[in-house]
């Protein structure tokens, strides 16, 4: 298979779909590779690099995608990137279709099929390749929480850990997940009185075990989530419903009464934000003031630390674009159910039930839409 790396054109998106090492894989196995001119240039893989794994370099995004069968990427398309896009293609790349129809109409009317990072699965119930993004958005939500409550920016001016005769600042956490986890361990690590929230007991059990109950943890109520987020200083929104809109767990009326200078940092605003007060915001201009509250809504966290963010991606998403590249579509996606729920798209139809819910979409399920191709 002709598998194309176009360059990411999203504000300030400096990963891409493949490393030197993952082109080199993808070669060994036969198949051929086509990236486009500086594509990894910005976090140190040049085009030298990727001839040298065996790959092509292609002079402009228009010659790689009229030249491959499958674009795998980063972040959703582009409207003009949708455009591009052909009926029989693959697209495999983060998606986050329920709050984008612009992006979901296209995709459609492209009738490409298009396989979503977000919605793969795993036979542990978990979602390999949203967690090695999510860690690292976890790990950053802190590290921005932290830069925003400085007085400069807009925050309180309060330090996270405090320092000797003065109490750290309060954080709570909304989601018990992989961000979830990940926030809490960095927001200890600086000394910070955390609690974390989520619906799940089991889950409140494991993290109380796995941190020693030196985190508090709270079952997830609307009073629970009030009592709270009052006295914080920093809240991450951490909670996902695979495939689906963020579900609004902070409303605007409970934003006007929080204190003035705390910080919003909202992870979940791919799918759409879980504050009621949340808009997409990017690395150049990430941060807004609602009511004396700072938020942090960056689309794409992970961006922010494209080196490390392209590796743990790519370590993830190399075994499935081999198996999507050696066996096609239709036999991959009958030899894995886990990857069979990564389809979201398929030659004009809309193949994840979560999705076709939000957008008020027909609904086919994967096989029966791939029922016609060979």
């Amino acid at each position: 298979m002709l598998i194309g790396v176009p360059k990411e054109i999203k504000n300030h998106e400096y990963r891409i779909g493949l490393t030197p090492a993952g082109v080199s894989e993808l070669v060994h196995a036969g198949h051929e590779v086509v990236i486009e001119t500086g594509g990894g240039a910005a976090i140190g893989f040049d085009d030298a690099q990727y001839q040298a794994a065996g790959g092509s370099i292609a002079s402009s995004a228009e010659e790689v995608f009229s030249q491959a069968e499958m674009i795998v990427k980063v972040k959703e398309p582009q409207p003009e990137e949708c455009r591009r896009l052909r009926a029989g293609q693959l697209l495999f790349t983060y998606l986050h279709l329920a709050p984008d129809p612009e992006q979901t109409r296209l995709l459609v009317e492209s009738r490409a099929s298009a396989v979503a990072y977000e919605t793969v699965t795993s036979a542990q119930g978990g979602l390999p390749l949203l967690a090695p993004m999510s860690e690292v958005a976890g790990r950053m939500a802190i590290q921005a929480g932290c830069h925003s409550l400085e007085k400069a920016q807009g925050g309180s001016g309060t330090l996270l850990g405090g320092v000797p005769g003065v109490e750290p600042a309060r954080v709570m956490v909304i989601g018990g997940g992989v961000v979830g986890t990940n926030a809490a361990r960095m927001a200890m690590g600086l000394g910070a009185d955390v609690t974390i929230v989520d619906r799940s007991i089991t889950r409140l059990k494991e993290l109380d075990t796995l941190f020693e109950g030196r985190m508090k943890t709270l079952y997830s109520t609307r009073d629970a989530i009030e009592r709270h987020a009052l006295q914080a200083d920093l809240v991450v929104g951490a909670v996902l419903i695979p495939g689906a809109a963020a579900p609004k767990l902070v409303s605007a009326e409970l934003v006007s009464r929080m204190k003035s200078g705390s910080v919003l940092v909202d992870v979940a605003i791919d799918q759409g934000g879980c504050f009621e007060t949340s808009r997409a915001t990017t690395h150049q201009d990430p941060c807004y003031i609602v009511d004396g509250v700072v938020h942090y809504c960056v689309a794409n966290m992970p961006g922010g630390v494209a080196r490390t963010s392209t590796l743990a991606l790519t370590n993830a998403t190399l075994p499935y674009v081999l198996a999507l590249a050696s066996k096609g579509l239709k036999q991959a996606l009958e030899d894995d159910r886990y990857l069979r729920d990564g389809l979201n798209v398929h030659a004009g139809q809309i193949t994840h039930p979560a999705v076709a819910t939000a957008l008020d979409y027909s609904y086919a399920p994967p096989m029966q839409a791939l029922a016609g191709l060979t």
